[in-house]
């Protein structure tokens, strides 16, 4: 198939912003709580809806970021598995089944900082770059 220069310019230009756009993600909880680190996998079953706790005790409330933030998607790509229509689907499922319901969503990743940094029950995800002393990270996606 042909496809004109310029097209071919900008599909090239698209995917690799695409590749280079991906943020550099923390899962973090407010720098007063005890939980000092988690698994990928203690991570993926709170976001997920497995567990509602964190290890050792005490009460673990996901936060998302907005649907279609960036960030939201490379998280649950790289914790689960799962592009966006999958997690949508999970969700519907869960749902459905009465087994549990997604994670509140609240904003971009300093919305989602200044909330956490509050309540030592929330865990959310942001960009590295939105890191303050107000929370403390206790995972990095690679």
């Amino acid at each position: 198939m042909y496809l004109p220069t310029r097209l071919r310019i900008l599909l090239a230009v698209l995917l690799l912003g695409s590749v280079c756009a991906h943020a550099d993600i923390v899962v973090v909880v407010s720098a007063k709580s005890a939980v000092t680190s988690l698994t990928q996998d203690q991570v993926a079953d709170i976001f997920m809806g497995r567990a509602a706790a964190f290890p050792g005790g005490g009460a673990a409330v996901p936060v998302d970021q907005r649907e279609g933030s960036p960030v939201r998607n490379d998280f649950y790509e790289a914790i689960s598995g799962k592009a966006l229509p999958q997690m949508k689907a999970y969700w519907a499922r869960m749902l459905f089944t009465g087994r549990g319901q997604p994670p509140v969503e609240v904003g971009d990743s300093g919305e989602v900082k200044h909330l956490v940094a509050g309540n030592s029950k929330l865990i959310a995800y942001i960009d590295r770059a939105a890191l303050d002393n107000s929370v403390k990270v206790v995972f990095t996606l690679h």
